[in-house]
């Protein structure tokens, strides 16, 4: 185990490194810079300001010195709000991030797994088809689409919900639902067909027959193997999630990490773009690693080996 989280974390931290590079170079590929405007600075301005930033600095120094920043877990400054620091916006914007997407990977896990679990358990009939309508919509309608439809119904037309903001358990409901949709009625589809392919298999029949009762067979038999797949599923999940959905909090104008990034986008400030990318990228591949851990927790047969 401790060579294989060796093995893993040096495949972080190279996957990471590959991450900032790319990005690094893509953003000084795009024409114009973080102090473009429509209404050209005086070059003198100009000047000033890129030195300030170290902007003139040889390509190739401005990317060590970025890493030996990343490395001291400092992130640089933002080229566009004065005083402001990436670390900042991370700070400021990854509470309120953090509690939609908790929110959202809660319900989820609470909902979408069981409603696959009892689908399949009521295969082919009407609760299963009640199901399978409700999972195959949530798969179909776009999350903004749903953050559109619950603003304008359960806010503009009955007022039941708040429109915007996040300064009460009422205004995470509009979003949490937009935000989960998709994926609980994914996960709900993957649990359900993943649990029917398990209840075929010979071992499931041999402990019937054994005379082991149904909710023995079902929880302690099957359940483990069918949520391997799912669980592949859920860490880059968890990590979307948690990180945010930039286009949510847009709509229902929360000020998470996906407010900053949207407009360190529109600004090109490289460094709040930069910062963010790779805040987002630690997240998912930790997530991963912890999907392969789990994997030899859930099922003794996967042998977490180098």
């Amino acid at each position: 185990m401790g060579r294989f989280l060796l093995k893993r974390i040096l495949i972080t931290v190279l996957t990471i490194l590959v991450i900032i590079t790319i990005t690094f170079i893509m953003m000084h590929a795009i024409p114009g810079g973080p102090f473009t405007r429509e209404k050209a600075l005086p070059d003198a301005v100009l000047e000033a300001l890129n030195k300030k930033y170290h902007l003139d600095d040889p390509l190739w120094k401005q990317y060590l010195d970025y890493l030996k920043g990343v490395i001291s877990l400092d992130l640089g400054p933002s080229f566009q709000k004065t005083g402001m620091t990436v670390n900042d916006f991370i700070r400021e914007g990854f509470p309120a991030t953090m509690k939609i997407g908790l929110g959202a990977v809660i319900a989820i896990i609470v909902l979408g797994i069981p409603a696959g679990i009892f689908a399949a358990l009521k295969v082919g009939k009407w609760q299963d088809n009640i199901i399978m309508l409700m999972v195959t919509l949530g798969v179909t309608i776009p999350s903004f689409v749903m953050a559109t439809l619950i603003i304008y119904i359960f806010s503009a037309k009955l007022g039941w919900l708040p429109s915007n903001g996040l300064t009460s358990w009422k205004h995470m409901i509009g979003p949490v639902i937009a935000l989960s949709g998709f994926s609980m009625s994914f996960v709900a589809r993957m649990t359900r067909s993943s649990m029917l392919e398990v209840l075929q298999q010979d071992y499931i029949r041999t402990a019937r027959a054994k005379g082991i009762s149904e909710n023995k067979v079902i929880f302690k038999h099957a359940l483990k193997n069918a949520l391997i797949p799912v669980i592949t599923y859920l860490g880059p999940m968890i990590a979307a999630l948690l990180t945010g959905s930039f286009v949510i909090e847009k709509i229902f104008a929360i000020p998470g990490i996906g407010k900053h990034f949207v407009e360190s986008v529109g600004n090109r400030d490289y460094t709040v773009i930069l910062g963010i990318t790779i805040f987002y990228s630690l997240f998912l591949v930790v997530m991963v690693l912890i999907v392969d851990i789990l994997y030899g927790i859930i099922d003794p047969r996967i042998k977490v080996e180098d």
